[in-house]
């Protein structure tokens, strides 16, 4: 196809259309030629990509059709549809593309938070960092159980806590070095504790008050800190694509993550607020805990899976996201 002849040919409808586009009010007849030469500018499109996929051309009929599809249907209206694609699509999809990216954190974290422990049983130093003897004493004895107040007051507090965590971890990821010190930060205090406990003979109190809830809490976390992460080495390894192209991706990617830990931190707010601090057996309390964790785990290896394989990302589509130039 010669493209010079083409964009001779049909320069005076592109103009026409984006004219149109940017008008606030159309009569009947104009909104009547809007969708004329929408359907013939998209038709276009689709023969420039076919036949000559000039970039810059690609682009700006991408850039008209869609203002022009904005014009006519105007903004997208969320629907039932749409929820259940983000659940069972997107989302796992999303979270399964950094799998082996929240495994590492989590072993990397477990490793920091047991060194963590383990020195403050064995270095009166490091344990004396942690209080005097009579309030590491009001700690153990007292404190540490009293935290877990049944309710919802305590489990939005909880849930809010631990999304702002989640948030710096993702928000700073970009940065390469932020997720390291919250993930950091967050291992050495639960390692610490733990070691307090265990000092004093209370393991299995700390382990029964933190796993029922813990498990996703810390799953979720461990998520936001691999997601943040992996951000950052975006810009450092984009792979074929563009930086700039990559990165946009990744972000969008990333927010469908941020969505997804919402949800799953309500939900480990919830089993915390009325689960941990509850009187039901420690035994099914961890049980709750591990069957919660496991839900989660299998939400997102089944469906995402199965997304992934379809060539889902987590992204938007193109139609909310927009045309992406053609590149080598």
């Amino acid at each position: 196809m010669d493209l010079d002849a083409f964009r001779l040919t049909h320069e005076p409808e592109w103009q026409r259309l984006a004219e149109l586009t940017r008008r606030r009010r159309l009569s009947g007849a104009e909104a009547d030629e809007l969708v004329r030469l929408y359907q013939s500018v998209a038709t276009h499109l689709s023969v420039v990509r076919s036949s000559a996929p000039d970039p810059g051309l690609v682009q700006r009929l991408s850039v008209l059709v869609s203002r022009a599809r904005n014009a006519l249907a105007g903004a997208h209206d969320p629907r039932w549809s749409d929820v259940v694609r983000f659940a069972t699509v997107s989302a796992p999809a999303a979270v399964y593309r950094i799998r082996w990216w929240v495994h590492g954190v989590t072993a990397a974290c477990v490793l920091v938070a047991v060194v963590a422990g383990v020195a403050a049983v064995n270095d009166p130093t490091i344990l004396a960092l942690l209080g005097s003897p009579e309030e590491q004493q009001h700690y153990v004895d007292e404190a540490f159980a009293q935290y877990y107040d049944p309710g919802l007051d305590f489990a939005l507090t909880v849930w809010t806590n631990n999304a702002w965590i989640a948030a710096q971890c993702i928000a700073l990821g970009i940065t390469g070095v932020w997720p390291f010190y919250v993930l950091a930060n967050n291992a050495v205090n639960v390692g610490a504790m733990g070691g307090l406990m265990a000092e004093h003979g209370r393991l299995d109190i700390f382990f029964a008050l933190i796993t029922p809830h813990g498990l996703l809490e810390l799953t979720a976390i461990f998520v936001a800190g691999a997601a943040g992460l992996r951000l950052f080495w975006t810009i450092v390894d984009p792979g074929r694509r563009p930086r700039g192209v990559a990165l946009a991706q990744e972000g969008r990617a990333t927010f469908t993550i941020v969505v997804t830990l919402a949800v799953a931190l309500a939900v480990s707010g919830i089993v915390e607020g009325w689960v941990t601090g509850s009187t039901l057996p420690w035994w099914l309390k961890i049980a709750i805990g591990a069957v919660v964790l496991a839900a989660f785990w299998t939400w997102v290896t089944v469906y995402g899976r199965r997304a992934v394989r379809a060539g889902e990302t987590g992204d938007l589509d193109e139609d909310r996201a927009g045309g992406v130039q053609l590149y080598a």
